[in-house]
């Protein structure tokens, strides 16, 4: 964007808040007018490593090196310093670090990692169970934050040591380690929040073996959390408003607010998320989620799945193409799976299952298999994930889904998706929902005017499935599942 179009009629220039938008393999950044267009953008990949099977690392410095030079391409397409930073950032993941230096004292381990399970699996009890759910709202999982926390500081030691997750760490080194917290949303995805008192919970912190007073504090989605200290790209002295986890920002960012209407985020993994105001029962499979924090909490129900783009990518490497568009045309080229299901339990499967011990299969292939069959079921593989997690939320009022991710530039993929759900799905017309989501939350301690809502729908589609021919898709997939988990049909 030209520096002249920074500038309004009366020859001020545009206002706007930097948002920062650190995802599993890439970190962005946006200049946000109080429009909520977009001004400037930056981006720049983060690289995953996968050490053993089962083991997802990050480099922790390297992901905040590539958010530096985001914020730093983005900067270079705007004049003046923003008005405020809001956050949204992957969760989960887990970092270790020099309170004095900011420096990670390990490598960070990915949401995906599942190293831990055996420590889960031994913790595991159904008293145990009962007492985490009831709790925390979460299932006994490697996914989440807290037996990563255990691990690392196993090996870090418990002494200068500083820890967890994304949004804390980034806002360590913005702020030259003058703030330490955790943004409520990202703290109830740890397995240490209470979900009734949104503070620590003692016999969680007891159960894995964490000095709650080593832990971040917890604080509102557009608490003050603090001003920049120290950069070489931003001013000293710019206030961070609003922060949120990636899931939980593009709920925002969608405008749901009620059960009829629910997100679907498709990225490395997906998530499945509908709010519930002030319902924070437990349901069997699913997540109870804290999806942000304000005057009042606002919670919500939600299914993670671990591997959707990570499978199609997979799926394209094995093939030989390029994933996205080229996997796409290629599963475009025949007319279903041909009976060819693909479960991708690379490191198990999460909701609604939480089996960790599942592994990852291709099965129904005959001798009349094309490489197209297997693009498309890694497309009908995303998609019946997704039905699954719908189904176990049980929300009967859900009336549309809206989709945001990379992935959604798949029509077919889309179409899919709503024959099987039996359900519109809509897809964002903004691509970057995240980042405008954490961005809205931050207006709200600005005390800018949210913007009203987009009368630009996104593309829409309708189910063209019958029942009996989605049925029978996910009677094919049920039995797939049934392989992948080793138990009966």
């Amino acid at each position: 964007m030209s520096n002249a179009a920074m500038w309004t009629q009366a020859g001020k220039m545009t206002p706007y808040l930097l948002a920062l938008d650190e995802g599993t393999t890439n970190a962005k950044a946006f200049a946000i007018a109080p429009d909520g267009s977009i001004l400037s953008s930056g981006s720049a990949p983060v690289a995953v490593s996968y050490p053993r099977p089962g083991w997802v690392e990050q480099d922790a410095d390297a992901v905040w090196n590539a958010q530096c030079a985001a914020i730093r391409e983005c900067l270079d397409g705007v004049e003046g310093a923003p008005a405020g930073i809001a956050i949204s950032n992957q969760r989960e993941s887990v970092v270790a670090w020099d309170p004095a230096t900011g420096e990670a004292l390990a490598p960070m381990l990915g949401w995906q990692d599942s190293r831990t399970a055996e420590f889960c699996d031994w913790l595991r009890s159904p008293e145990r169970e009962f007492a985490v759910a009831s709790t925390t709202g979460l299932s006994l999982d490697p996914m989440f934050s807290a037996p990563k926390m255990r691990y690392l500081l196993d090996r870090v030691g418990t002494g200068a040591v500083r820890i967890g997750t994304v949004d804390s760490w980034l806002m360590g080194r913005l702020t030259a380690q003058a703030t330490y917290v955790i943004e409520a949303g990202n703290a109830s995805r740890t397995l240490l929040l209470d979900l009734a008192t949104v503070d620590w919970s003692p016999a969680m912190c007891e159960l894995f073996g964490i000095d709650r007073a080593g832990l971040p504090d917890v604080v509102p989605s557009n608490a003050d959390f603090g001003t920049t200290a120290g950069l070489d790209f931003l001013p000293d002295g710019v206030p961070i408003v609003g922060v949120l986890g990636d899931s939980h920002a593009a709920l925002f960012g969608h405008g749901c607010r009620t059960t009829a209407e629910g997100k679907a985020t498709y990225g490395t993994g997906s998530s499945v998320m509908i709010p519930s105001g002030a319902d924070r029962s437990i349901r069997t499979g699913v997540s109870t989620t804290l999806a942000w924090l304000t005057d009042a909490p606002m919670y919500g129900h939600e299914g993670n799945i671990v591997a959707s783009g990570t499978a199609m990518d997979w799926v394209a490497r094995l093939l030989g193409v390029k994933p996205g568009r080229e996997l796409d045309e290629l599963a475009a080229t025949v007319p279903d799976s041909g009976g060819v299901s693909l479960v991708p339990a690379f490191t198990g499967l999460g909701a609604p299952w939480w089996d960790r011990q599942a592994v990852g299969i291709i099965s129904g292939l005959t001798a009349g298999t094309s490489r197209g069959h297997v693009a498309r079921a890694a497309l009908e593989a995303v998609a019946h994930q997704i039905a699954d997690v719908v189904e176990a939320l049980d929300t009967s009022d859900l009336q549309v889904l809206h989709a945001d991710g990379g992935a959604t530039a798949s029509r077919l993929l889309m179409q899919t998706q709503a024959d099987l759900l039996g359900r519109d799905v809509v897809v964002s017309a903004n691509a970057e929902v995240s980042a405008l989501g954490a961005a809205l939350m931050g207006f709200t301690r600005l005390g800018w005017e949210l913007p009203a809502a987009s009368q630009q729908e996104g593309r829409r589609y309708r189910p063209a499935l019958d029942n009996d021919a989605r049925a029978a898709a996910r009677d094919q997939w049920r039995g797939a599942l049934a392989r992948s988990r080793a138990t009966p049909a």
